[in-house]
């Protein structure tokens, strides 16, 4: 199954994504990552079953301009209205604040996080996407949200010095399915065994498969 990922921003290298994703390319999922959003035809979100975002709101990792504009905006309500499935992690939550579509459509964006601390991860283990995941540490932002959907099926929660908050959820919009992982400024965070399983679970659920791969009738 393809997924197109889009990636690399001021502050999020692409290659911290790349090779985040990497255990996890070659077999059911195929990775097709786009960087240079000036070049993003969002016509093209039909062609992939999920899409992945993992880049804040700028155009590119030396450029700060926006990219998602009104047009890219209603691009993605539309793919996940008709049953796409949009998957944003850490990055894909920041700088869309003022975004009003987007943000609706994700149920949440980014407000602000402390300095890099040890940030602790509560799966709920009710929610598939938790399924197989421990609790675990690592050092990396604490993302605070705002949560809009209250309804959203939360997948776990992040704990700090700094407080608690949602750090990961699924909605249905439409026909399509969205899910948030808030975590993911680090390498380490990527790569960690816990973080990579919520991921492939996340993956998964947005194919519309259980845990074990098989496809779950909606």
């Amino acid at each position: 199954m393809k997924v197109q990922v889009i990636c690399g921003d001021r502050w999020h290298p692409a290659d911290t994504v790349r090779q985040g994703l990497e255990p996890l390319a070659g077999g059911e999922f195929e990775f097709v990552v786009t960087e240079h959003v000036e070049k993003f035809d969002p016509e093209e979100l039909g062609r992939y079953p999920i899409v992945l975002v993992a880049r804040a709101n700028s155009q590119s990792e030396e450029e700060k301009r926006f990219w998602m504009s009104e047009q890219v905006q209603q691009a993605f309500e539309h793919y996940v209205e008709r049953g796409g499935s949009l998957l944003a992690v850490h990055a894909g939550t920041a700088g869309y604040k003022e975004d009003e579509l987007f943000r609706r459509l994700a149920g949440g964006a980014f407000t602000h996080h402390p300095e890099a601390c040890r940030v602790e991860i509560h799966p709920d283990k009710q929610h598939p996407i938790a399924a197989g995941v421990e609790e675990f540490a690592v050092h990396d932002e604490h993302y605070f949200m705002e949560w809009e959907d209250p309804i959203a099926d939360l997948i776990m929660t992040t704990v700090s010095e700094h407080g608690t908050q949602p750090g990961g959820w699924t909605r249905t919009y439409g026909r399509g399915r969205v899910c948030v992982l808030t975590p993911g400024h680090e390498l380490e965070v990527w790569q960690h065994p816990m973080f990579q399983t919520l991921l492939r679970n996340a993956l998964d659920w947005c194919a519309r498969r259980d845990p074990s791969g098989t496809e779950i009738q909606v």
